[in-house]
């Protein structure tokens, strides 16, 4: 998929040359594409001026399409096809908009049968190989956590994967061709995730295959001959590929792949597989890798910018201790030794990580002279499970003094100016703005906050059903906890903000309500504070379409060469 057109579409790659070519019009953006087994067919996943409702259509050879599954007010989740191509698999909330069940459907019949209901999230991940009757689905069972159980969809009879009673992850899951052994990522056991098998026979019993001492492994590809897995290592927010022979038992690092990020790893033969990669100076594009020649050749070109990729910069990769001795990661970016002023990215999630990719709001950041720090504060992604939860509820502060640690270690170690320094977030990272706006005052001279939480109370009040009782387990629960909401809520400290504040937010988000935002604006501007408030009409949680991002990159950059410029 590709934004060549403005928002992502479909295009086809012939496998000869660099040519690419639209394959299907659509009206709105693809957010999933899933080709049956034959390659004959493909299903995408469009949603609705950003909504992230997905409804699915099917593509055949020539890219035309026709409704598949469609009932517009409600998610689906796709699960895969059958081995025959027969039947699909999706989830679907339109029993309640907190349950999702799993559906099948008949792709000649078109008859739709809900075969296990679920009152929560539950997700398709596969079926089975040559099985009519039997399925992977996983059930998520906490904000991080999620159980994988092979269902048989004809009795209902489910059966866990992996050791009863352990809170886990589990992602990646690769079945082999007779369909007798899978293999999957879990933490069950370790504080990173590691590679396991088990057989079909007996889902109870994993296998350990492999592990990294300090970092995930994040995505598994069995190679067509059965005998080679190769696997993508999160070290530090950089991919590496490493291939594991289940022949010889032997682990081996793969040269001259480039540095980024990797994922979509697919197989075209037994020694040619094609990637997925982003880094600072490559937007977005497929590699291709040969195996017995050791290189790897780029097959799109669609990140290339000549007119503007020599302003592209690379990081560099620091550390800090925080205010409590843990180590906390961030990404450099600076063009020039003496840089115009500094601003501060923090990623979402909370459960998630800042990567070592593309990001066009900090390379035009760069570009313009600005310094951009971008941390992994504790509760971050890709460190092990230990670092992931340092943030749970209650000590959901102690991520925000990450940031005031982060600004003294940046004016004692890069001699940045500390009345020049502003913070920008997206989604958590906006709630992250406004806690360091109203919590260390003193430290920014200007805040960026796009579709962020003010109040975790009405945030947890207002955001769909299916996602409540799972972020809760991250940022505490509504009854229990609301003492400490209360406490700890941007919205009530905003006297204390005394930087200029620029907010965005999508009129259609489903995650975080835009109601957060404009509770935010009205009550700032009310304590006549400096606040713009700028609503995407045609936007949800995620800027889609071109021209927003253009809008949005645009005035981010001129607010903080407004604002942090005028000191230096």
């Amino acid at each position: 998929m590709s934004k060549k057109t403005g928002i992502p579409q479909v295009y086809l790659w012939n496998g000869e040359n660099e040519d690419i070519t639209p394959f299907g019009k659509f009206e709105d953006r693809i957010i999933s594409v899933f080709h049956s087994p034959s390659g004959k067919n493909s299903i995408v996943g469009m949603d609705y001026e950003g909504n992230e409702k997905q409804q699915f259509y099917l593509l055949d050879e020539n890219g035309d399409y026709e409704d598949l599954v469609v009932s517009p007010d409600h998610f689906h989740n796709f699960g895969g096809w059958s081995t025959d191509e027969m039947k699909i698999m999706y989830s679907s909330n339109r029993r309640n908009s907190g349950c999702f069940d799993i559906f099948t459907l008949d792709m000649v019949t078109r008859e739709e049968k809900v075969v296990f209901e679920y009152d929560g999230i539950c997700a398709p991940i596969s079926w089975v190989t040559n099985s009519n009757n039997q399925v992977i689905i996983s059930i998520q069972e906490t904000n991080i956590d999620n159980s994988l159980y092979l269902l048989n969809i004809e009795t209902g009879e489910k059966k866990k994967i992996g050791p009863k009673n352990i809170s886990a992850r589990y992602k990646s899951v690769v079945l082999s061709k007779d369909g007798k052994t899978v293999y999957v990522l879990s933490d069950f056991e370790n504080d990173t995730m590691a590679i396991y098998s088990f057989t079909i026979d007996e889902p109870g019993n994993l296998e350990g295959i492999l592990t990294e001492a300090m970092w995930d492994i994040e995505e598994l590809s069995l190679a067509p001959n059965q005998e080679t897995l190769i696997y993508s290592v999160n070290e530090g927010g950089s991919s590496i590929l490493k291939t594991y022979d289940f022949v010889t038992k032997r682990i081996s690092n793969l040269e001259n792949i480039p540095k980024g990020v990797i994922n979509s790893i697919s197989w075209l033969d037994d020694r040619r597989f094609v990637f997925a990669i982003k880094s600072p100076v490559i937007p977005g594009d497929i590699f291709m890798y040969t195996t017995n020649e050791k290189v790897a050749t780029r097959v799109t070109y669609l990140g290339v910018s000549e007119e503007i990729e020599y302003l592209w910069t690379r990081p560099e990769l620091c550390k800090f201790n925080s205010f409590d001795g843990v180590e906390v990661p961030y990404f450099y970016y600076a063009k020039e030794k003496k840089t115009k002023s500094t601003v501060v990215y923090v990623h979402g999630g909370p459960e998630s990580q800042i990567k070592e990719d593309f990001n066009p709001v900090i390379q035009y950041l760069v570009s313009q002279g600005f310094a951009v720090v971008a941390p992994n504060v504790r509760g971050s992604m890709g460190y092990g499970r230990k670092y992931l939860q340092l943030d749970d509820r209650r000590n959901r502060m102690n991520s925000v003094a990450d940031l005031a640690s982060l600004v003294d270690n940046l004016i004692q170690n890069k001699g940045i100016e500390s009345n020049n320094i502003g913070i920008i977030g997206r989604s958590y990272g906006g709630f992250m703005v406004l806690a360091a706006l109203t919590h260390y005052p003193d430290l920014w001279a200007a805040g960026v906050n796009i579709v962020g939480i003010s109040h975790f109370k009405s945030f947890l009040e207002n955001t769909g059903p299916w996602r409540r009782r799972l972020r809760e387990c991250e940022y505490g629960y509504l009854g229990k906890d609301d003492d400490f909401f209360e406490e700890i809520s941007p919205l009530n400290h905003l006297d204390k903000i005394q930087a200029p504040l620029l907010v965005f937010h999508g009129r259609n988000d489903t995650r975080v309500p835009v109601s957060e935002a404009e509770q935010l604006t009205k009550e700032m501007l009310e304590m006549k504070k400096d606040v713009e408030l700028f609503i995407f009409e045609d936007e949800g949680h995620q800027t889609d379409k071109l021209e927003n991002h253009i809008t949005l990159n645009t005035k981010v950059v001129e607010f903080f060469k407004k604002n942090l410029l005028v000191n230096s």
